[in-house]
């Protein structure tokens, strides 16, 4: 009876050794293996343009919306269409003022990324703040099915080849003529003519020309002057209906 009883404790004794090695060595692996941290890296998305590479600014950062139109490059600002470059936009109706941001370049911030446009345009029924943009430019900064993302923009000063040129409406004449500047970096606030010792300011119509009576059969002294107040004056400049007459330098960076 002692050694049947000796027996039954001692395969009662293994078992339970069994047992709490078993659960220990499992106890043990379980917390020996925990789960490795993940780390997630997001890209920086950068669209096309310039966006991302310290560009100049000019002014404040703006907030709206930002759309889509077909734009072909032509609008109310009375640049020619430009099917090579459809990177741009038409500004809201308050913020594109008397054509004051035609021209200009401004950088758009959207979900997706950041797009460089051009101003070439107005949207009349867009609040401020928002910006149409063509629809390639949108794609870059959100998805077409989208149609409408909060934004931030601003203006920029991009290098640009060339200088500033001068574009005369084809009716013009020395009686009467319509100017409208071109390929300059920052947007113009001032376009004057010289008349004798004077120069006098020209008024600009919302259609983005600086329209004049009286000024001569030419050729013209002008002065422009942008919005940092940057000023260019060129001489001996030609009437030229219908064509664009260079000038002798660009506006500098800010």
């Amino acid at each position: 009876m002692t050694t049947k009883l000796s027996v039954l404790l001692g395969f009662t004794a293994v078992f339970l050794t069994l047992v709490y090695l078993s659960a220990t060595a499992g106890w043990k692996t379980a917390v020996a293996a925990p789960l490795a941290p993940t780390t997630v890296f997001l890209p920086l998305v950068v669209g096309s343009g310039e966006a991302g590479s310290g560009v100049p600014t000019i002014g404040p950062v703006h907030s709206g919306e930002g759309t889509y139109y077909n734009a072909t490059g032509a609008g109310n600002c009375a640049f020619p269409a430009s099917p090579q470059n459809l990177m741009v936009a038409a500004m809201n109706h308050i913020d594109y003022g008397t054509a004051d941001l035609c021209g200009a370049t401004i950088r758009v911030n959207g979900p997706k990324g950041s797009v460089d446009v051009r101003i070439v345009d107005q949207c009349p029924e867009c609040p401020q703040g928002d910006v149409d943009l063509s629809r390639e430019a949108f794609a870059v900064i959100a998805d077409i099915p989208q149609g409408r993302v909060p934004i931030t923009w601003q203006i920029i000063s991009p290098a640009l080849d060339g200088p500033i040129s001068y574009y005369f409406k084809p009716d013009s004449s020395q009686w009467w003529a319509g100017i409208q500047i071109r390929n300059h970096r920052n947007p113009i606030a001032k376009f004057e003519y010289r008349s004798g010792s004077t120069f006098i300011e020209v008024p600009r119509q919302e259609y983005n020309f600086f329209e004049v009576s009286g000024m001569g059969a030419g050729p013209y002294t002008f002065r422009v002057t942008d919005v940092l107040g940057n000023v260019i004056q060129d001489s001996n400049i030609p009437l030229s209906p219908g064509s664009s007459v260079p000038g002798g330098s660009q506006f500098p960076a800010p």
